[in-house]
């Protein structure tokens, strides 16, 4: 279902992966969380992450955006690699500087939301670009507008996210990842925070951002979702990947045991 990738902002080169992960360790203390994870997604490409609680793939997630420092392993975007000083767990970004140019690269969507309480939707979605790439704000604001109406809630404009439904407020949130025009989404459990008729307005807007060839990395209890907008889903047990591929294999003939017990508890559910 690939769609052809929108070009990047800044001309990047479609056959380099706008992120992989090579060989991924990230521990807590002693609790090894991720033992060894590889992941890549090209240019227009949508990765699903699937499986248990526990099984590693927020941590995933979020060492991708560099919010977690992984103790071993490469990341590395659109080719550049992550710099890094010291080792095990004492291992930490060398370069701030780098690391801010990836986040803003990387835009993540959180289960929660985490729109700012005190400031309006449109607020919430042009403060980033204003202050953090200091942008034009006469631009910023008009983006802004044009990105609220594309997710379907152009009328709340000037509406605090106290006033609006948990599909709106997450509506909102993508809409301020998209105002900072990254080169890929990342979205951690979007849709697991709202009830079923709530989750379809979101679900609508991801599905669209997936037809746009938009690089994305979704982790997702939605089993639909992810066979709907996927290109590659991988699914991980225990901190390691037990299982990838096309959603047409992985949920039409899963090889393994253990994805097969996993497909089944969620259906059943």
């Amino acid at each position: 279902m690939t769609a052809p990738p929108e070009p990047g902002p800044r001309g990047a080169d479609a056959s380099v992966p706008v992120i992989a992960i090579n060989g991924l360790h990230k521990a807590y203390g002693s609790l090894e969380v991720l033992k060894g994870v590889d992941v890549k997604a090209m240019p227009g490409q949508v990765i699903s992450l699937i499986g248990s609680s526990g099984s590693g793939k927020s941590t995933l997630l979020r060492c991708c955006n560099l919010l977690e420092d992984s103790q071993q392993g490469d990341i590395i975007f659109e080719g550049e690699s992550v710099h890094w000083r010291g080792t095990g767990l004492n291992r930490h970004p060398a370069d701030r500087a780098q690391v801010a140019r990836i986040r803003t690269n990387l835009a993540m969507v959180f289960q929660n939301f985490n729109l700012w309480s005190h400031m309006t939707v449109l607020q919430n979605v042009m403060e980033a670009p204003v202050t953090v790439l200091k942008q034009d704000k006469a631009t910023v604001e008009k983006r802004a507008r044009a990105l609220l109406d594309k997710v379907g809630i152009g009328d709340k404009c000037d509406v605090y996210p106290a006033q609006m439904s948990g599909g709106q407020q997450q509506r909102a949130a993508i809409a301020r990842a998209l105002c900072m025009e990254p080169r890929a989404l990342l979205f951690d459990e979007p849709t697991s925070a709202l009830d079923p008729e709530l989750e379809q307005e979101v679900v609508r807007v991801i599905k669209a951002l997936a037809d746009e060839g938009r690089t994305m990395i979704i982790v997702t209890h939605d089993m639909r979702l992810a066979n709907d907008v996927s290109d590659h889903v991988i699914f991980l047990h225990q901190g390691l990947i037990e299982e990838e591929g096309p959603p047409a294999e992985l949920f039409g003939a899963p090889k393994s045991a253990r994805l097969q017990q996993f497909l089944s508890a969620t259906q059943s559910g």
